[in-house]
């Protein structure tokens, strides 16, 4: 699931996108915003069916070698391992899984199966594979292990792969790392004997509605968060300070002056934390110094508000 820094992310990018193109219309904004959001979900979904898609064409590679006039002894009865593998089979079961393949009609491994060639191909020649086919132990969380190795060995780094996913949605350039992740933390909660269900998209309705109310916010008041920041940089020209700067701290002050349950220490990590990935490591400095004057100024004058101990 989506946690709140990918969506802090989600939100920078929209409200850069916004106010960068001195566009008007929020809800055409918003719609995106969440239509960016929910098209992750089609990217997670798609890397797991990418792993049944390859076990579907090692099937059929196993099937040809079999019927070869000169098939040798090994061809001739083939390890079915990878065929059987019960987390593979976890996912080429799961009701959810399928459902919601139908449903957003994602059949790109149909359309587009030289990218299962070219992920099979590389599986096939790997010591991962090797040695998962030539074990002597078969047990569920070997097949784990196997499909944790080939995932962050030979999908999660392909390029051919990666640049695949930039064509088909250009949002998914920075979504590719979080949905990688959270992959990696689905095929380590498998449980032999239990059925796979999708994870849902939002922790909860707080997460969901966090979204919104945050950009929309944002937007509405970005200019007196630039009095905020202006009064704090007095030795700055606004237009020397990068615009994802801005944004980032117009952000942290909305979460300061809007969100009564989101500590202010946690704003502020999250977004030097952010800054560091899409501006620069002197940025998280800068911001860092002109966020905490802004919330000593703002505690000082008894502007902001904070539910439970511990929060400002």
């Amino acid at each position: 699931m989506i946690n709140r820094r990918h969506i802090r992310i989600k939100v920078m990018q929209s409200a850069y996108a916004i106010l960068q193109s001195k566009n008007d219309n929020l809800d055409k904004e918003e719609k995106f915003l969440k239509q960016s959001i929910e098209k992750m979900y089609d990217l997670h979904v798609l890397i797991l069916s990418l792993l049944v898609e390859v076990q579907n064409m090692a099937e059929i590679h196993l099937s040809i070698a079999k019927k070869k006039h000169l098939a040798s002894a090994e061809e001739k009865n083939p390890s079915t391992r990878l065929i059987e593998n019960q987390v593979i089979n976890m996912f080429k079961e799961s009701i959810s899984l399928n459902d919601y393949i139908d449903k957003k009609k994602l059949n790109n491994w149909k359309l587009d199966d030289e990218f299962v060639r070219v992920i099979w191909d590389l599986i096939r020649v790997s010591e991962i594979y090797k040695n998962y086919m030539n074990s002597e132990t078969s047990s569920f969380v070997e097949d784990q292990k196997f499909v944790l190795k080939v995932f962050k060995k030979i999908i999660a780094p392909n390029e051919k792969l990666a640049d695949y996913f930039e064509d088909q949605n250009i949002s998914w350039v920075d979504d590719i790392p979080f949905v990688n992740t959270w992959i990696v933390k689905d095929l380590n909660t498998l449980k032999e004997g239990k059925s796979y269900k999708l994870s849902n998209l939002y922790k909860d309705n707080a997460d969901e509605k966090f979204v919104l109310n945050l950009f929309r916010k944002v937007i509405l008041n970005h200019e007196k968060y630039d009095t905020e920041i202006d009064d704090k940089t007095p030795n700055w020209d606004t237009d020397r300070i990068a615009d994802i700067d801005m944004i980032l701290m117009k952000m942290a002050i909305c979460e300061f002056l809007e969100f009564p349950s989101v500590p202010t220490k946690v704003s502020i990590n999250e977004y030097l934390e952010i800054a560091k990935d899409y501006s620069s490591q002197k940025s998280s400095y800068f911001i860092n110094g002109v966020l905490d004057k802004v919330l000593k100024d703002l505690v000082t004058t008894n502007r902001i508000e904070k539910i439970g101990r511990g929060l400002l």
